[in-house]
């Protein structure tokens, strides 16, 4: 690629990019100096695992990878244990040492999943968090004032509100920036909540005499909803190490909208491409087509092309076979737990409890295409689509309210 194409190729599915000129000029000192750029994106292991909304800016290190340059993957063993408390309106609690060591290792293995582990450099920032001093935090702080930190909105938001705000939590966005600093880095990439801490470390780069990093925002996922960002305490995710059968139908009960923003954020498809797949239906192709060729990319990144061609047959053997229409009415309940037969009388797929026990018990009802045969079976509802069938005819698509 000639450098109109790298920066084409880097700026898809990103919102920020700080400056655009400053990664011109880096990426044409790389191409004649032959040294490529040191990217950095750091992660807080705070849970244990991943799921795709982590991965979307992890895909744009992988791009950086693909070109050729450094890339360095930064677990913030130290900064975790402060707890950035971006998008927060209260303090995050502290996670111990154990902990964030513990989730660390998970991450180490996960992200190998996209990155070619000979090619990135990993490191953890109590490498040099650790060995500080209190005269060193001292200098650190001096490098910045309280007004520019109390700019963060978050802080901005919980003073309006008169909520408190830790004097540790001032320091995050300090000792992030100075990673920027330790690792020298040219380029940092980020979630649009993170911009602040980037520009930060921008900032702390100009103070310590250093070329400032350009900066490089991707958006906040939004989960399978497709209203709240991606995220585990809404149920509303993907994790990168589900089984393929599991992934492929939580990508199938997405929306034919939110489909091409996986595309955009989840895929290393051109945007020519996809706008070549949008072609496709405007033109009369089903979108479930593209919904199926979608899902089977992502399982291919994180199991195998195997894997997604046994998960789309399972699923062509579990539903279409079954002829199972794919438009059918969609019922939305509170989320919870429900036993079956209360199921059936509350979305009126059965007038009374003892109607909905003799259907399960003749074999009439269908839960997501297998044969139901215990009415007390207990059924969440959440925001994945379940589709219950009794018989032939009265099918709904239940799925939880936001």
């Amino acid at each position: 690629m000639n450098i109109d194409e790298q920066i084409e190729f880097l700026k898809k599915g990103t919102v920020d990019l700080i400056r655009e000129d400053d990664l011109r000029h880096k990426l044409e000192r790389s191409v004649k100096t032959g040294k490529p750029l040191r990217v950095k994106l750091g992660l807080d292991p705070t849970a244990p695992d991943i799921h795709l909304g982590h991965t979307v800016v992890i895909r744009k290190l992988k791009a950086f990878q693909d070109l050729g340059h450094t890339v360095i993957f930064l677990i913030g063993d130290f900064t975790g244990m402060i707890g950035d408390p971006s998008g927060k309106n209260v303090t995050r609690p502290p996670l111990s040492r154990d902990e964030v060591n513990a989730n660390a290792e998970t991450y180490k293995q996960q992200m190998f999943k996209l990155l070619d582990p000979e090619k990135t450099e990993l490191r953890f920032n109590g490498e040099w968090m650790d060995r500080f001093t209190a005269a060193d935090f001292v200098k650190l702080c001096a490098k910045t004032t309280v007004k520019q930190i109390l700019e963060r909105d978050d802080f901005t938001k919980r003073m309006q509100e008169e909520k408190p705000i830790s004097l540790h939590e001032l320091l995050y966005p300090l000792t992030q920036g100075y990673d920027s600093v330790a690792l020298e880095s040219d380029v940092e990439l980020g979630g649009t909540d993170q911009k602040f801490n980037l520009l930060m470390g921008r900032n702390l780069q100009r103070e310590f005499g250093q070329e400032p990093q350009v900066i490089m925002t991707t958006p906040l996922l939004e989960g399978l909803d497709g209203v709240q960002k991606m995220s585990k305490s809404l149920n509303n995710y993907i994790g990168i190490e589900e089984p393929p059968g599991e992934m492929f139908g939580k990508v199938m009960s997405i929306s034919d909208d939110l489909m091409w923003r996986y595309y955009e954020l989840l895929t290393d498809l051109t945007t020519t491409e996809i706008s070549s797949l949008r072609s496709e239906v405007e033109n009369g192709e089903n979108p479930r087509n593209l919904k199926v060729k979608l899902a089977k990319l992502i399982i291919t990144d994180f199991h195998s092309a195997a894997d997604a061609d046994a998960a789309e047959e399972d699923f062509h053997r579990r539903f279409v076979k079954k002829e199972i229409p794919v438009d059918v009415e969609i019922k939305r309940m509170e989320p919870g737990t429900y036993r079956l037969a209360e199921m059936l009388v509350e979305t009126g797929l059965a007038t009374s409890k003892g109607e909905a026990r003799r259907l399960i018990e003749q074999g009439g009802v269908r839960i997501n295409g297998e044969k139901a045969s215990n009415s007390s079976a207990e059924i969440s509802v959440n925001h994945i689509e379940i589709l219950i069938q009794v018989g032939k005819r009265k099918i709904l698509k239940i799925i939880g309210l936001d």
